[in-house]
């Protein structure tokens, strides 16, 4: 339902007006039903860059160089990379009732490991989804390679009862 949909206006003429409006406009829908994120390589969620607060709101963000670098890709030039862009805040992103993280190739192995066995830190800001009650996880086998338990992962997947299963 594209009506259920709604994206940050990043060409608001007044951003921080519009990313209060944003969080309201959260609150007088009921919150949200699922979050899908993906994961930077320096475990950043949404544009939650490293040193972002763990109970932000959704806020102007200015990129890190090491997400301008892995988001080049999308546009002609490097130069044609925002620097400044609207996110979701942690805070916001936790209030969701399900979380999904896809993460998927070598280059994302780090990030996934600090956010599943590292320590909660706003330097690894998707580690906070180790407090999220219903927050799941959809790897390949690149991006599980820095895993120390992927074994135990594996087995308790196995292992689940099938309402249990994702």
């Amino acid at each position: 339902m594209p009506e259920r949909i709604h994206i940050p206006n990043g060409l608001a003429p007044d951003l921080p007006g519009h990313c209060g409006a944003y969080e309201a406009a959260i609150r007088e829908a009921g919150g949200i039903d699922l979050q899908l994120l993906g994961i930077g390589s320096d475990g950043h969620i949404g544009f939650n860059e490293p040193s972002s607060s763990l109970g932000s709101r959704t806020r102007l963000k200015t990129l890190t160089e090491q997400t301008i670098r892995d988001n080049a890709r999308f546009f002609a030039s490097p130069a044609e990379v925002p620097r400044h862009v609207i996110t979701m805040g942690v805070g916001t992103i936790l209030d969701a009732r399900r979380c999904l993280v896809l993460a998927f190739g070598e280059r994302k192995a780090k990030a996934v490991a600090d956010m599943v066995e590292g320590a909660v830190t706003a330097d690894v800001p998707a580690s906070a989804l180790q407090f999220h009650p219903s927050s799941t996880l959809l790897v390949d086998e690149a991006a599980a390679g820095r895993l120390k338990r992927a074994h135990y992962y594996r087995w308790v997947y196995a292992n689940k009862p099938d309402w249990q299963r994702a």
